[in-house]
């Protein structure tokens, strides 16, 4: 798929686009009715599905039409309704770029730890508030991207992905009619939208998480500064001396939109009204859309970021000695305090954290 509004988009597939939407609204109807609908080339329609959808709100009317001309059988979606098959396809087509996603932030998990480990000694100075702070490691900082980056997956790890099997109402009638017999253990959700904001919360972290390392190695890649660097910068269309941080930029373009579109599906889950939404629920397909591709690319983008990551240690330790005894500055009070003289170092429990969030990193891969 080709975006030139969203250089990179490619590296999110097939998934969430038109093309898959109707594979998969295909593939639900087919399972419902029992039917074997291979043979049936929806997507040569899909012209004219654009501008049905138009005329009655989602796709899915025009698709049925389509189905039950092409087979002559008109038990196709009986007993179904629009948003049951629109609801189960953006959850299943969410399952699937999920798996690779997981593929993805694993990489970027076991890119980090190792990151961490090689640098748990590697002596830099701590910045808050954009001034200089305290010592501390890159190791540490690291750890500190790696924490993010665990929390992230372990909320997309939690994610569920029920089908919605409501009928028009929610109340199953129709099925029930027909004979259906549906489990109580996936009930319908047509107006309870926490499986969606649920799914948006966890891609909107995981673009929180990849900003966090975006945005040092934007801010250490900075000539003045120069203790990181990416390991291939992008050009310039009149400056050729110019390698620029191009993967942390993108990345952090991501992050700055995730958010909105996170807070567009909870603004549409706070919508619903009746038994069926008029907008909220429509709402939801392309900011998912939208969501799901560019939470992909900016963990693709993030993995090769790390892999082609270029730690300065020197310039890490010149700017710290530089400081001179103003980052100590806090140490000779708390030692003062405690009746003793400073220790030859100021890292308190840096080293052992670093080892405990890469421990967590190997745990339940």
């Amino acid at each position: 798929m080709a975006d030139l509004f969203w250089p990179g988009d490619d590296r999110a597939g097939d998934h969430f686009t038109s093309e898959s939407f109707l594979a998969v609204m295909v593939e639900l109807e087919a399972e419902w009715a029992d039917l074997d609908l291979s043979d049936v080339d929806a997507e040569r329609h899909l012209e004219w599905l654009v501008n049905e959808s138009e005329i009655g709100g989602n796709p899915v009317i025009g698709l049925v039409d389509l189905l039950r001309e092409a087979t002559g059988d008109r038990s196709i979606h009986r007993g179904l309704t629009s948003q049951d098959v629109v609801d189960t396809a953006l959850v299943r087509m969410a399952e699937q770029a999920v798996a690779d996603l997981r593929h993805d932030l694993d990489a970027v998990v076991a890119r980090l730890a190792a990151l961490a480990t090689e640098h748990r000694d590697t002596p830099m100075v701590a910045r808050t508030l954009t001034q200089h702070a305290v010592p501390t490691t890159f190791g540490f900082r690291v750890a500190q991207w790696l924490t993010a980056v665990l929390d992230a997956r372990d909320d997309v790890r939690r994610l569920e992905f029920p089908d919605q099997l409501g009928g028009a109402a929610g109340t199953r009638a129709a099925m029930v009619e027909l004979g259906r017999d549906l489990p109580l253990d996936e009930l319908p959700w047509h107006t309870t939208r926490a499986t969606v904001t649920r799914i948006g919360d966890a891609l909107a972290g995981c673009a929180d998480a990849c900003a966090r390392i975006a945005n040092d190695v934007l801010v250490l890649g900075r000539p003045e500064i120069g203790e990181l660097a990416e390991g291939s910068g992008g050009g310039s269309s009149t400056m050729p001396n110019k390698a620029n941080p191009v993967l942390s930029v993108l990345v952090r373009r991501a992050a700055l939109t995730t958010p909105q579109l996170a807070a567009t599906l909870h603004l549409a889950a706070a919508s619903q009204v009746d038994d069926r939404a008029d907008g909220g629920w429509h709402a939801e397909w392309a900011t998912l859309r939208d969501l799901v591709r560019r939470t992909l690319v900016a963990v693709s983008q993030t993995s090769d970021l790390l892999d082609g990551l270029v730690v300065h240690a020197d310039r890490m330790a010149a700017t710290l000695a530089a400081a001179g005894d103003g980052v100590l500055a806090e140490q000779r009070t708390m030692a003062r305090a405690a009746g003793h003289d400073p220790a030859p170092t100021y890292l308190g429990q840096a080293g052992a954290i670093i080892d405990a969030v890469v421990a967590r990193s190997k745990e339940n891969p």
